[in-house]
């Protein structure tokens, strides 16, 4: 499970071949969330809701960087880093 950013004490991976819809993982302690990146909303899990907060607020300046790395996990390619809140 690549990691792709991490911030605040969060950290966000993307699995290889993970199963539809195109997510991410963010894990804070001991809280993990799947978050649809789409729509931007938690499939699965659960966060804290400040970080939650802070997650949605790097993911909604990230959408397009985390389209193109979930294309990669899916066809087994690295992953890019993805800068930090």
């Amino acid at each position: 499970m690549p990691k792709i950013s991490a911030f605040y004490g969060i950290i966000i991976y993307m699995y290889f071949n993970d199963h539809a819809p195109p997510h991410f993982h963010a894990k804070y302690n001991q809280f993990e969330a799947l978050i649809e990146i789409s729509g931007l909303s938690i499939i699965a899990g659960d966060l804290p809701s400040r970080a939650l907060g802070i997650v949605i607020e790097w993911a909604s300046l990230h959408r397009e960087e985390l389209a193109a790395n979930w294309v990669r996990a899916q066809n087994h390619e690295p992953l890019t880093q993805i800068l930090p809140l």
